[in-house]
Parts: structure tokens; sequence; C-alpha cells
């Protein structure tokens, strides 16, 4: 016969034997590669169009790469013309022109071992010259297909290991602890009469949350939260320099946020949630310092602008993006929602309507412009305390008022709304460098008093610079710096029991910290919170608050 002579001739025994020559490693690695795991293994081309001189070389082994000049590269061409054999490439092709590293080579060869394979198994039709070509090809690439075989047979076995151990095929679970260390070093409050306790605490905050996908386009987000670090304005008397990762619950586990999103079209995203939604939840809050106490800044006023925070509980948000310049967010709270009585329930309780546009010009660059409207939904839990009306006049009367005449004014609750607006951007100069800023107002009314709460309007302002430096030291770490003024009432006409609700001095909020990325699952952060003229009163000493907050996620 001639050398064309075609192997489904031959006999069953000598396919056997032609088979095992053919492959020069074990049959049973090479029946463990897939398609689908060839193309994992594919590395990108490392040269463009690079040739060498085979003439300069004496083994192919030698070479870093398989050169399109080199007789293996276009031994293999010639198969996968024949076969049809490569499938490692999207668009299924042999791409003849380009220099391949010799494991991209060894996938190739490998693809094509198979395939021959399965030809001659089913007794199809292969040259004999092509036989002797692989049993070359497999012997001088023998170590990259049996490295091939060994990762694929690896990862088949974690693979394996992970379905059989999932958690669950459509939901991913997510945890973060907080420990934290802080104590109030300095300060004084009323008036500078009582001098505040410089006790250090220790406590955390657990959560636990549940990314559900049914369509790869959804998410239902689902957050079990505890925790037992105290508010330190219990003890202040001020909102001010309070730690945003504050969880004073007594470790009581509970459902802290449910919500679920999907997507409309390729630009829509809905949200609906029942439990815990916040207006950080809608739009973007445009701060890299905003972790949510988790990581960024330590202060729940470092976070973020705070006339976000009024806003929770049950409600809708619909964001529109118009191509990669615009978004425009929109959302109704309520709280709470699920009550129903008078008062209460998702038109008649307490609500916020949110509205922002969002511009970013370039990648390094975002502004947002914000409205919220508020009814009863007013405290910031952040700034003096008179700039949190619904806590400052139930605070001040109960000091002030007689069991007899709470009751005959039918308890401290008022009415107020508040028409807040927002503007904050924050701008990347360099990878290691992001400058920020903020600033707010909320115009807040009492439209209904208690009997010893006029009505009236009171401006409630804030502003803040701010300076991050992502990757200082390691990657993911993060310097930060935040200077500016927590909210305070710089005009007022609203008078509780014949006292003005108007702050009489200015207080600035200054906050450095360094966020030391240990590993991909611990961060260390060290941070001062320094406030002056705690609660917007020079009588009272500054206050000096330290914190080393260690964040564990998985």
């Amino acid at each position: 016969m001639s050398k064309l002579t075609l192997v489904k001739w031959v006999k069953p025994t000598l396919q056997a034997t032609v088979i095992t020559s053919l492959l020069g490693i074990s049959n049973s690695v090479l029946a463990q590669t897939t398609a689908e795991n060839r193309i994992q293994q594919l590395q990108q081309y490392s040269r463009e169009g690079q040739t060498e001189n085979i003439d300069q070389v004496t083994n192919v082994n030698q070479l870093r790469d398989v050169s399109p000049t080199d007789w293996a590269y276009e031994a293999l061409r010639s198969l996968v013309d024949r076969y049809g054999c490569i499938a490692g490439y999207p668009n299924q092709t042999y791409r003849g022109s380009r220099a391949l590293s010799r494991y991209e080579f060894a996938a190739g060869l490998n693809s094509c071992l198979n395939q021959i394979e399965r030809l001659i198994a089913s007794s199809e039709a292969v040259v004999r010259d092509d036989i002797d070509t692989i049993n070359r090809l497999t012997q001088q690439f023998e170590a990259e297909l049996a490295s091939i075989g060994g990762r694929i047979h690896n990862l088949e076995s974690r693979t394996a290991f992970l379905e059989d151990n999932q958690f669950s095929t459509t939901t991913k679970l997510r945890g973060e602890v907080i420990f934290g260390l802080a104590s109030v070093f300095a300060g004084s409050k009323n008036d500078g009469d009582d001098d505040i306790d410089n006790v250090a605490v220790f406590g955390d905050r657990i959560r636990l949350e549940l990314e559900t996908s049914f369509t790869g386009e959804d998410l239902l987000f689902t957050r079990l939260s505890a925790g037992n670090f105290p508010a330190f304005s219990d003890e202040t008397g001020t909102f001010q320099g309070d730690l945003a990762f504050a969880e004073p619950r007594d470790n009581d586990l509970g459902l802290e946020v449910l919500f679920y999103t999907f997507a409309i079209g390729g630009s829509t995203e809905v949200l609906v949630g029942t439990a815990g939604v916040e207006a950080e939840d809608i739009v973007n809050t445009v701060s890299v310092l905003d972790g949510d106490g988790g990581s960024g800044a330590i202060s729940t006023f470092g976070t973020r602008n705070p006339i976000y925070q009024p806003p929770g509980d049950a409600g809708l948000g619909i964001t529109q993006r118009f191509g990669d310049t615009i978004e425009l967010s929109a959302g109704y709270l309520a709280s709470p929602a699920n009550e129903a009585e008078e008062g209460s329930g998702i038109f008649d309780g307490p609500y916020s309507a949110i509205a922002q546009i969002t511009f970013t010009p370039v990648d390094s660059l975002t502004i947002a412009a914000t409205y919220i409207h508020s009814r009863n939904q007013v405290n910031t839990e952040t700034g003096s305390n008179r700039a949190n009306i619904d806590f400052f006049v139930p605070s001040l009367l109960r000091s002030l008022v007689t069991r007899e005449e709470l009751e005959e004014i039918g308890g401290f609750e008022i009415d107020a709304v508040s028409d807040s607006y927002g503007l904050q951007f924050s701008w990347a100069l360099r990878d290691d460098i992001v400058i920020g800023a903020w600033g707010g107002l909320s115009k807040v009314t009492v439209v209904s008093g208690n009997g010893l709460t006029s009505k009236g309007t009171q401006d409630v302002w804030n502003w803040a610079a701010t300076i991050a430096f992502p990757d200082l030291g390691k990657p993911g770490s993060m310097g930060g710096i935040i200077i500016g003024m927590e909210p305070w009432v710089t005009d007022s006409n609203i008078e509780v029991l014949s006292e003005n609700t108007e702050d009489d001095d200015t207080s600035f909020h200054i906050e450095v910290f360094y966020e030391y990325q240990f590993s991909d699952n611990i961060s260390i952060t060290p941070g001062i919170v320094w406030i002056t003229a705690p609660d917007n009163n020079s009588d009272n000493d500054d206050l000096i608050i330290g914190a080393i907050r260690t964040t564990f996620s998985f």
C-alpha cells in the first residue's frame, strides 16, 4: 500500500496500538479534557507576528514560543485544516499567523489528539502520515500535555467539591464582622459643666448577607444583622462624631434589609423593598469613603452626605441610565409601612421621596445633584441636637415638662417636613489620589406643634471636603482625611417653650483614618475624629474620639 493508506483499514488490534502510540501520555488524562476547559487553558498571545529562525534551534523544546516558521506549527495547522479539530478559539479557527506559547500550542494539539482518537475509535479515515506527525508532536510536547491534563484534573476535582458543598445554586452567602475598640479621649457637655468619661469600649457589628439571583440579571438581597457597639451620643450629648459601625442592639439577631432588584431592558433597574431600604440603595452617594461602616471612613458623617441618612424602610426605587454619562434615580420610602393604623402605612406615615441626577463626564469624575422631600423623616443623626428637631424637641421637653403637662398636651411628638438639596462630587486625580466634596441644605418646617412647640422653619446646612489615598502602602489599603461641618442650624424661627432652635456657634469635624488591608479578608483601620465646639457650643471642650476597627469579610 502507499503511505496514504487509511487507518480505518488497520486491524482492530493494531488500532489500539496506534492510539496508544499517538497519545504518548495517559488516555485517562486526555479524556478529561473538554472544549470548555481548553478555552480556559488558552492564554493570551504572548507575541504578535514574531518569528524565530528555526535553523538556529536544534530542539523544539528550546523555543519559548512556537513560531509560525516552526515545523510543528505548520504540522498542527495541517491537522486542523484536515480534521477541524481546534475548538479552543472563540471563532473555531486556527490563527496561523501568530506565535503561540508552548501551552497554547499543547492545548491545540490536545484537541486534535482527542478528535483523531474519536475518528479511529469509530473507524473513520485518518491518514497514516498524520499518525506519524502526531506521534512526533506528542513526544516533543509531552511535558506540556501532561501539565494540561494535571491542571484539568485538579480543576475538575475542585469543581466537584464546590458542587457537592455549595450553599445554593442560586444564592451567595457573604458576611462581615467588625470588632471595634474605641474611646472618647477628651470632651465635655452641658455648657462645659460635665466632663465626659474616658472609658474604652469594645464591641461588634455582624452582618450576614444572602444574594440570590434567579435570572442572572436580578438580585434578591437579604441582610441579617446584630451588634452591641454603642452610640457615643448617649455619653457625649451630641450626634457629632458618632461612629458609622455603631449598632447598640445587645447582639440581637434580626432582619435588617430585604429588597429585590431587576432590570427592564438594558438601561433600567427597579428596586422593591419591604425592610431596611435606604437612600444609598437607590442612588449613588458619590463618595469613595462610603463603606457603610465596614470600610472607608469611621464616622457616620465622614461616610456620605448626611441628607441621605433619614429616608428608610420599605418602598420603591427606579434608576434609568442614559448611556454611560447620565443616570436618573428616583424612589419613595415609608416607615412603618407594614402597620395598618392611622399615621402609619405606605402613604399615611413618615415617608421620603428621593430624586437624583448623576453625571459622569469621564471615568474619573462623578457629580450628583440630589433632592429629598421627607415627612417625619428629618433627623440625620449627625450634627447638633437642634439640627435633629424630631430628637431635640422630645428630649428638651422631657427635662422640662411634668407628667401632668405631658398628659395635657398629649405627647411630645411634632409633625415636621423637610426639603433637602445636596450636591456632591468625586474626582480621581490619579489612581492613588481621589478628592471629593459635598454640601447640603435642609429646609425643615414644623407644620404641627404639640402645644409647647411653635410652627416655623429652620435652615440646616452641612459640608465636607475629603481626600482619599487608595492603595496607600499596600494594594487594597486606603488613607483618608475629612474636614467639614456636620449639620447645624443657621437660621430658625421655631421655638420650644420660648427657647430658640438656632445654633449659636460653629463646629468643625476633622477626621483622619488609615485602612490597612492585612489580607483579602481582614482589614484594620485606626482613626481619630476631632470635633470642635461639640453640639455647636463653644463652652464645651473639644471632643476627641479614637477608634480601631477590624473588619473580617467572607
